[in-house]
């Protein structure tokens, strides 16, 4: 049976054996195992196509001609050590060149694609191991590829690309995504956030009767289908999701990543979204604006740009050089009439004082509607960084009248570098804050909202309830003493739209009650009493 420790445990009897071969960057080993990965999904795809094709006598478009079938992956592991690596270097990657420029589902991501491994043994040694990992399971092979990531975060600064998978899990689960929308991150990395969203519709749109059952390490596992999302196949496979970053080996593991989770063809594009290439480039300039119902994002942030880096139409929204500011204004463009947002940003962006920070706020709360500022503990990010950081969420569009804020102090993990698992977690409640937010108190209200039938419809298999829009706020959320409040939108106003938290929440301050000084007096001179007894006693003894 393969269970997750397994997969783990020859995950890392992987690792090690590159870090032992000498290729010790983490980026670099975990590109040429997707390297080896792709070699054999591309076997495993083309045995497939060739079982249907004798099932149906339909013909395909072949990977591998007559003359290249010592090139798939069931022969390749079957060659000697220094054969191997001579057909790898000279025959293998350049097949993955052509079929790269074939466009191909495996083949595009692949272009620039080279084989680092110089030694015969190291090479054999990872084909054993790859073969061994259950990649024809589409179960698995998303858990197998998450903790091939997770070696990201363990392995230096590289860990920096990845944010912490359970906040973008939360921001995942607040906006609630649907199986129809568009979704884009315009700073991909690894696609943490699209995968998460495909992670979340599968367990939202579920039936119970597509729930299945299995054993992991001795613990039983629920296993989601999706069988509810079956309409919505087409558009999920080929234009729900979309990335983009200018790493080439970042889009590689992206690329691989939602593959792996199942999403056989993601648009994940080589792309600086903040140059003027963006709106310029014939393939992709769509994209730039009015495009996506949904965007989800952790964009770089603490960098600054030239001006002449940057598209001249974000300078004219924001006249700035900060990276946080101008990913902010582009997610705005990029985002249709009434498409969401929820992007991580520093504490800076709440309250800067810069004309650009203050210029930004306004756009965001005059002319859209900002729904939510969730403060993370400073800490979220550590060991890499311990910069403060907050969740903003907003609309396009639409008119900003209360704005929900949240004062998150743990995450369930601690706030030092170790980031070990603790029970103090306000995450959970994070969750129902602002589900809750807009739930109607009176009874006759939440009978005619269970009658809905879009929301019956999403709560019938979901584990996630999703909470429609109900003009009415839950008035619990007006103390501000409270972790969560509102705030009117005149209040921020008249506060020069400072945003930050501590602005707004009131600190309850109880009163530490003393011991009369004369007591306390009297408690010092017995203290001092016993202490002269004690050294005369101690005297004696000397004697």
């Amino acid at each position: 049976m393969i269970t997750r420790s397994s997969i783990r445990s020859k995950i890392d009897k992987l690792w090690l054996e590159f870090w032992q071969g000498g290729i010790t960057n983490p980026l670099t080993v975990i590109e040429q195992i997707t390297f080896l990965m792709f070699i054999r999904l591309l076997d495993i795809a083309e045995s497939r196509n060739e079982k249907k094709a004798q099932r149906t006598g339909k013909p395909f478009d072949r990977l591998f001609s007559a003359k290249q079938q010592h090139l798939r992956w069931h022969q390749l592991k079957n060659l000697g050590a220094d054969a191997l690596l001579k057909t790898m270097r000279d025959e293998v990657f350049p097949h993955l060149k052509d079929i790269a420029g074939a466009e191909s589902t495996f083949g595009r991501y692949m272009n620039d694609a080279m084989l680092m491994i110089q030694k015969p043994s190291l090479l054999v040694k990872a084909l054993e191991l790859i073969d061994d990992l259950p990649l024809d399971k589409g179960d698995t092979k998303g858990d197998l590829y998450e903790y091939l990531l997770s070696k990201l975060t363990t392995a230096g600064i590289n860990g920096q690309f990845r944010t912490p998978r359970h906040i973008i899990r939360l921001m995942v689960d607040l906006m609630e995504p649907k199986p129809t929308d568009r979704i884009a991150d315009p700073a991909c990395g690894t696609a943490g956030f699209l995968v998460s969203v495909m992670e979340n519709l599968l367990e939202r749109y579920t039936s119970t009767q597509g729930i299945v059952e299995e054993v992991n390490d001795g613990e039983k596992v629920k296993v989601f289908t999706g069988d509810l999302l079956e309409p919505y196949r087409k558009h999920i496979q080929s234009d729900m999701f979309h990335g983009f970053d200018f790493d080439v080996t970042m889009l590689r593991i992206a690329a691989m990543n939602l593959m792996l989770h199942g999403v056989d063809n993601p648009a994940i594009e080589y792309m600086d979204t903040l140059s003027n290439r963006f709106v310029e480039d014939k393939k992709l300039s769509r994209f730039a604006k009015d495009h996506f119902d949904l965007v989800l994002a952790n964009p770089p942030f603490k960098g600054t740009l030239d001006y002449e880096a940057v598209e001249s139409g974000l300078l004219r929204t924001v006249k700035t050089r900060k990276t946080e500011l101008l990913f902010l204004a582009l997610i705005l463009r990029m985002l249709k009439l009434g498409g969401r947002a929820a992007v991580i940003v520093p504490d800076g962006v709440l309250f800067g004082s810069s004309n650009a920070h203050t210029d930004l706020r306004k756009a965001l709360i005059d002319d859209n509607q900002l729904e939510g500022i969730i403060k993370l503990p400073a800490g979220v990010f550590k060991p890499y960084a311990g910069v403060s950081t907050a969740i903003i969420i907003f609309t396009k569009g639409g008119k900003t009248k209360d704005v929900f804020f949240y004062d998150v102090q743990a995450d369930g993990k601690s706030l030092d570098d170790k980031r070990d698992d603790i029970p103090e977690n306000d995450l959970p409640d994070v969750r129902t804050s602002w589900a809750n937010r807009l739930v109607p108190r009176d009874p006759k209200e939440q009978a005619a909202l269970a009658r809905d039938p879009e929301y019956r419809h999403m709560a019938q298999g979901a584990t996630i309830p999703r909470v429609l829009g109900v003009p009415k706020s839950n008035p619990d959320y007006f103390d501000r003493k409270a972790k969560a409040f509102f705030v009117g939108v005149e209040d921020i106003r008249t506060a020069e739209y400072d945003l930050s938290i501590n602005r707004y929440r009131e600190t309850v301050y109880e009163e530490v009650k003393y011991e009369p000084p004369h007591a306390i007096l009297k408690k010092l001179k017995a203290l001092n009493e016993a202490e002269a007894k004690d050294l005369i006693g101690l005297e004696g003894m000397l004697r």
